[in-house]
């Protein structure tokens, strides 16, 4: 058995492929497995790193503005993607994939196309509440598309194709217990636990409200704060707090958590952004958070991630701009000193979560692999 993955641009759309190769190797270890990425991206640094062979295409994004370099720049790509259909199908000829799986970055167009063409099964999973650019462009050629959310299928044009599958977690989330990881990070077992974190790099606005945040927590040491700045702003960040004194003991103030499982499955409260992999680990865990979106993703799609776990009962949402230090504080303080709130936004997060996704979706890719062929 061949499977093709293709993926790419961020870890949210990489995890995912990962995760569901894995399993099909534990499945069927004689299977053939080949990744298809972007050339440059982040995916040419993760893959090879779990053992897997890769390709690239070159490929970028569509540029949603009429200014006259950017349009330039949109015919630029059109012929890239031209090129990557080419380019994919001789991948695809040589592989000889008897099914193609997609999980999100525009390299999957090209890819995904140039599959459907040569007539291998194939599936995408769509991770945002919303589908993006690159799923609708795809939805009519592909056998199968998987969803993270129930509320996701009113936003197809062919839903007899959608199925809800969840989206895949790391394995490292898998078992995850509170009471375990604190011990295991040496953390009070009785203490409220607060983790802030707003991506590998972090955020300035968020960063400038965190430091009003750590200044109302003072000496206070009733809950504990983990916090992860970002490598881009760390030190300004860590200067600019110990300008104005001492950190407080139960601040504990970091460039990157690199146990992100571990401290994620400690807390009581989460304070985060809205990407789909975080949304995903949070409703794995069935944490309580407060879910601050990025307003810089294609399409919103940070803040319809959140408003589905808003409604659910599973999170809280503020906007950036709309809120300080203070009234973070405030929103997280009140949530994290409300016994009753917490239970309930915990079970309604654990509700949405779906603790079987990856197998859903291997089974998904194993079914279609079983179909014949005419590549």
């Amino acid at each position: 058995m061949r499977i093709l993955f293709t993926c790419g641009g961020t870890a949210g759309h990489i995890n995912p492929a990962l995760g569901v190769a894995g399993r099909v190797k534990e499945l069927v270890p004689n299977a053939e497995i080949l990744f298809v990425g972007a050339e440059g991206h982040m995916e040419t640094e993760l893959v090879p790193r779990e053992g897997y062979a890769l390709r690239t295409v070159r490929i970028s994004g569509f540029q949603r503005s009429l200014r006259p370099e950017k349009l330039l720049a949109n015919v630029r790509t059109v012929g890239r993607v031209v090129s990557a259909v080419r380019t994919a199908k001789g991948y695809i000829r040589e592989f000889r994939p008897d099914a193609a799986v997609g999980t999100g970055g525009y390299v999957c167009y090209p890819v995904l196309k140039a599959a459907a063409d040569l007539g291998v099964p194939t599936l995408v999973h769509e991770s945002n509440a919303l589908p993006g650019l690159t799923t609708r462009l795809l939805e009519k050629r592909m056998d199968r598309i998987l969803v993270g959310f129930e509320e996701s299928r009113q936003y197809y044009k062919h839903p007899d194709k959608v199925q809800v599958t969840g989206t895949p977690v790391r394995v490292d989330f898998r078992g995850g217990d509170r009471l375990k990881a604190r011990r295991e990070l040496g953390l009070d077992p009785e203490q409220p636990i607060v983790l802030a974190v707003f991506g590998s790099l972090g955020a300035e606005y968020m960063n400038t409200a965190m430091e009003g945040f750590i200044r109302r927590m003072g000496a206070d040491g009733r809950f504990r704060l983990i916090y992860a700045t970002g490598k881009r702003y760390y030190d300004a960040v860590r200067a600019r707090l110990e300008a104005r004194g001492p950190l407080p003991a139960c601040a504990d103030v970091r460039e990157y958590i690199y146990d992100m499982p571990m401290v994620m499955s400690a807390a009581d409260v989460i304070v985060c952004r809205g990407g789909a992999s975080t949304v995903s680990e949070l409703t794995y865990l069935g944490k309580p958070a407060v879910i601050v979106p990025s307003p810089n993703v294609v399409n919103n799609h940070q803040e319809n991630n959140a408003r589905v776990l808003e409604r659910a009962g599973a999170a809280r949402m503020l906007l950036e701009g709309k809120f300080d230090g203070d009234g973070l504080y405030d929103a997280v303080t009140g949530l994290l000193y409300d016994g009753a709130a917490l239970e309930k936004m915990h079970k309604a997060s654990l509700e949405m979560g779906v603790r079987d996704a990856t197998d859903r979706i291997v089974s998904m890719v194993l079914g279609l692999a079983q179909r014949e062929k005419t590549v």
